[in-house]
């Protein structure tokens, strides 16, 4: 199944990555401890939407935006893609929102 992946800081700042067949996978898990990620919520409860956003917020705008990360960048719109299990995804970074 294709799907699609936007991550937004703006007009200015928007990637989108078309996909094939993602897999569920820990990665974006392991890139929310990796980036020091911190809970939105003030129970501290983490929702996966929350990671999502966060793990964008986290890793910042450049990272999209630099060659030598897209390899990144396709890793974490897979993960995304797979954990949230929509085949049109919008992360809107600058208002904290996720769009489906």
């Amino acid at each position: 199944m294709r799907s699609e992946v936007t991550v937004s800081w703006g007009e200015n700042a928007t990637h989108r990555f078309d996909l094939e067949e993602v897999q569920p996978s820990a990665w974006l898990d392991e890139q929310f401890v990796a980036l020091e990620c911190e809970p939105i919520r003030a129970t501290g409860k983490v929702l996966i939407a929350d990671k999502v956003v966060a793990v964008a917020q986290g890793a910042g705008q450049d990272r999209f935006a630099a060659s030598e990360h897209a390899t990144w960048a396709q890793a974490y719109a897979r993960a995304v893609s797979a954990a949230l299990a929509k085949p049109v995804v919008r992360v809107d970074v600058a208002t904290l929102s996720i769009g489906y």
